[in-house]
């Protein structure tokens, strides 16, 4: 509406809305366009007109573009309330689809996509199709994300229509802004179901999306950098390209955009191993995270929150800038604490005093807040910086000798930290402290200087007397001050035992355990008692034992969560430094999880409703599911029951990792043994799934390694059921090798009493479980010929499995790294060796080589044979090496010792090497 349009919006007299109805129906234009604008302003301010859409929907038949408009907005409104009445516009839908003008076909479809009647998206597959290849480049990028919104709809009938294929072939658009829109609409679909097949990101489709970026509308080029964000290069070469081609996002003017470009290239980064080449980039990626400091203020929090991401993974990446952080006096509070939190994580040996004169500055300023925030970095600046800590002393005593309450208060806190980090150096200024004790009336604060006193009490000449003075608020004080008053109380006894402290931890010790309601001040009170009458020297050992040193808290991110954060730079993730999963219950992009332990009753009522025993079932099952998204959304439901004694608690639930998902664009497995598959053997060793408790569905296989190194899952599907089954889904749970299906199964029809064969490609894109090497591997499995049961079973992941090809290393490499502190992982065994693998060491050593161990030395020690023998696996970020040497002792035994740099792979390389020579 134009700017004269307001008076549409004023309040209106009773029985307009007949007079409404009369002027639509009027055969002039004017007053009928003039009518429907009156309709839609109120309906724009809450008033109810559906009483009109009969009238309005006869509007639809005019050749005016604005008139449409008006009404397509009428119907997307009411249309879901009155959806029989809404199937009267479809005709006139359809019609408009194939209208010459592209802003009437792209408005069909867009409105169409809007209106949530199942029945209208009936009748849209057809025009949205033709829509898909209009030869007007508007229409195609209105029929994408339409797509997308279909999806939301009804997504079987996407897939069934074939549109995803659609849009994956939109990727090759010529016009940029269909290419973004394409992507935009296949990432919705991604983040909105957990569907397995997927079509990942190629080398190809990349170049494509990165030779769209330069045309593209500025939103255009968000998406499409997100996208490519999540692709894993071949080669240093290619993620250096790929940066390269992406720098120049840097310099663009919307916010954004930089940030998604910096995202493209810390992901790429990792991908870079030449220190030159990630150095020269890091200079580049400094200047516009620099200038987006200069935007409005909620900006550069938003740029602040990203920049401290970046610079845990790239301390150096803004080390000569840190002045740009400096807080200006009109900042809002919660930049200036952002900025504070940065400044911490930047300072260093060359800045540390601009640092520390700019943190005192603000320690005066009137917000007591950030003053106290001001003061503790000081704090932190010291525990960091080793070489600082002298300094930092310094400027808090001047800060004490202010006399402003809150500020002594929170010096006095952070102090204690600094003595606990640098214990014994800085002694001197306890009397600078203790000329301050009037002034507290904070329990930290006072919990601090107690426990100061207390560890310090046998070099402050008056500690008795000033422990005393606090004995005399006793019952008044916080817990915590109680309970430090009690440990200072013992310190000075055992550091001093003359009368004066007996007295005193006599009259502590009544009052804690007399006087008190709290159970922990009271359970401390006696068990120091208690040491204290039956052995004062063990009580010396307990209470005066050295304390741990404080730790740099300036990485406050673990590196796996680090790495995450980093891929969602630009989102709300990377403001709140919280994977999406702890925030958004239903995310999928990156680590959909489901802790196991937060679903007990979920569980218990899953297997109720189901009628079946509530007791823990070998293989779980539950019904009713439509899509494999709930398939995996289910996993910690069932698989609890069955899996709790080989599950960590904090095992979680991931989503495939594929960077689109489609339904038919996925290259299938085929069962036929081909070329580089391995050579299957017998699937009845190992049953996976059980027909017994899956209805009729037997599943047995194991995972083998091909001959080209990549591992396959063998598996042999039997159907014990009365009709065909076929249409099998796999997804894994997040597992330490990160093992997922590259792809799914395409056996066809597996009709009843047959049994197929099939061979699964696996991939190394999955989830990683981190924490202790564990072989445990769960699977959730489905036909939708079974009703979509979902099932679920675990497997065991054989390391000789997942090694890859390549291990080489040479002897004096092997020997420097055996002897290395890094290998904390040990294992030793003697192994049972077959009469064909035991003729001779070598015999055994090339066993092993047929799986893709290496030998880095054969050699004869002390008149026995010993091979020295090399192996390498994934693992999130890195390759990691397996050592072993084996000792050939007689015939049919071989000593095996194993190390590892992580824990638990010494154990399962030894239990590969006994399986390969048993």
């Amino acid at each position: 509406m134009s700017g004269g349009d307001a008076r549409y919006f004023t309040t209106h007299k009773k029985g307009e809305i007949a007079e409404w109805r009369d002027e639509i129906n009027n055969p002039d234009r004017d007053k009928k366009k003039e009518a429907v604008k009156k309709v839609i302003a109120a309906m724009t301010i809450g008033k109810d007109v559906s009483m009109l859409f009969t009238d309005v929907v006869n509007c639809m038949q005019t050749d005016n573009v604005e008139m449409k408009k008006l009404v397509y907005l009428y119907l997307i409104n009411y249309a879901k309330n009155q959806p029989d009445l809404a199937i009267l516009a479809v005709n006139t839908f359809v019609k408009d689809t194939q209208d010459p003008n592209p802003l009437i076909r792209a408005l069909a479809v867009r409105t169409m996509g809007c209106i949530r009647v199942i029945k209208i998206t009936e009748y849209l597959c057809d025009p949205l199709q033709r829509a898909l290849v209009d030869e007007d480049p508007y229409v195609r990028k209105t029929a994408a994300i339409c797509v997308a919104k279909l999806f939301d709809i009804n997504a079987e009938l996407v897939q069934d229509r074939g549109f995803l294929h659609q849009l994956h072939e939109l990727l090759a658009d010529s016009n940029p802004m269909v290419v973004a829109n394409a992507v935009a609409a296949l990432s919705e679909v991604q983040e909105s179901s957990n569907i397995i097949q997927s079509f990942a990101l190629g080398s190809n489709t990349v170049y494509k999306l990165l030779a769209a970026l330069n045309e593209c509308t500025e939103w255009g080029q968000v998406i499409i950098l997100d996208s490519i964000s999540s692709y894993s290069p071949q080669n240093e070469s290619q993620a250096e390209s790929i940066i390269e081609r992406v720098t120049p996002r840097l310099q663009h003017a919307n916010c954004a955009v930089v940030l998604s470009a910096a995202k493209v290239i810390v992901s790429q980064l990792e991908g870079v191993q030449n220190s030159n080449t990630v150095s020269n980039v890091i200079r580049k990626l400094a200047p516009p995270l620099v200038t987006l400091l200069s935007a409005e203020s909620e900006i550069q929090y938003v740029a602040l929150r990203n920049i401290n991401l970046i610079i845990q993974r790239y301390p150096g990446i803004l080390k000569e800038e840190i002045k740009v952080f400096f807080c200006k006096y009109n900042d809002p509070a919660f930049v200036k604490q952002e900025k504070l939190e940065t400044m911490v994580k930047l300072a260093s040996n060359q800045n540390i005093e601009q640092v520390l004169l700019e943190f005192k500055e603000y320690a005066t300023e009137v917000d007591v807040e950030f003053v106290r925030k001001s003061v503790r970095a000081i704090g932190r600046c010291a525990i960091s910086i080793s070489a600082s800590a002298g300094r930092c002393i310094e400027v808090l005593l001047e800060l004490i000798q202010t006399k402003v309450n809150y500020v002594v208060q929170e010096a006095i806190v952070v102090i204690r930290d600094i003595f606990r980090r640098y214990p014994d150096r800085y002694e001197g200024v306890i009397g600078a402290l203790c000329d301050s004790l009037d002034s507290l009336d904070e329990p930290e604060a006072k919990a601090s200087m107690v426990w100061i006193i207390g560890e310090y009490a046998d070099r402050i000449d008056n500690a008795e007397d000033l422990l005393e003075a606090f004995l005399e608020t006793f019952h008044d004080e916080a817990v915590d001050v109680q309970l430090q008053l009690l440990t200072a109380t013992v310190k000075l006894f055992l550091k001093k035992p003359s009368s004066g402290p007996q007295h005193l931890i006599q009259q502590v010790l009544h009052r804690a355990t007399s006087d008190t309601d709290d159970p922990d001040l009271r359970d401390r009170a006696y068990v120091y008692w208690r040491l204290l009458s039956s052995d004062p020297e063990a009580a010396k050992e307990v209470v005066l034992a050295a304390k741990p040193i404080m730790s740099d808290d300036r990485a406050s991110l673990d590196l796996e969560t680090l790495q995450q954060l980093l891929q969602q730079v630009s989102t709300l993730s990377s403001v709140y430094h919280k994977v999406p999963s702890a925030f958004v219950p239903r995310s999928t992009n990156i680590n959909h999880e489901l802790a196991l332990e937060e679903t007990d009753d979920l569980s218990h009522e899953a297997r109720k409703n189901s009628g079946e025993n509530p007791e823990p079932a070998s293989h779980s099952h539950i019904q009713g599911v439509n899509m494999l998204a709930d398939l995996m959304d289910n996993f910690g439901v069932a698989a609890k029951q069955n899996a709790i004694a080989q599950l960590d608690s904090s095992k979680t639930v991931a989503d495939s990792q594929g960077t689109f998902l489609t339904g038919h664009l996925a290259s299938q497995a085929k069962c036929q043994s081909m070329g580089a598959f391995p050579v299957s053997t017998s699937h009845s060793e190992s049953v996976l799934l059980s027909e017994h408790t899956t209805s009729g569905l037997r599943i047995t296989g194991f995972i083998v390694s091909s001959s080209d190194g990549s591992p396959y899952y063998d598996l042999l599907i039997t159907n014990l059921t009365q009709k065909p089954l076929g249409g099998f889904q796999f997804q894994f749970n997040k597992n330490f090798f990160m093992l997922t299906p590259k792809q799914q199964p395409d056996i066809g029809m597996v009709l009843p009493g047959e049994r197929k064969s099939c061979m699964i490609p696996l991939a190394y894109f999955g989830s990683s479980a981190g924490g202790k090497a564990s072989p445990v591997l769960q699977v959730a499995v489905k036909s939708p010929h079974q009703n979509d049961t979902i099932f679920y079973y675990n497997d065991q992941i054989p390391l000789e499995a997942v090694l890859l090809p390549e291990a080489q290393m040479n002897f004096e490499h092997f020997t420097e790294y055996w002897q290395s502190a890094q290998l904390i992982d040990q294992c030793t065994k003697r192994l049972t060796v077959s009469q064909q693998s035991s003729a001779n060491v070598e015999a055994v050593v090339a066993k092993l080589e047929q799986n893709k161990f290496h030998t880095a030395s054969l050699r004869s020690i002390d008149g026995a044979s010993v091979a020295f023998v090399t192996g390498k696996y994934m693992l999130a970020t890195s390759e990691e090496c397996i050592l072993l040497q084996i000792t050939f002792v007689k015939a049919g035994a071989i000593d095996a010792i194993c190390r590892s740099r992580v824990e638990g792979i010494a154990e399962m390389a030894l239990l590969a090497a006994q399986r390969l020579l048993c």
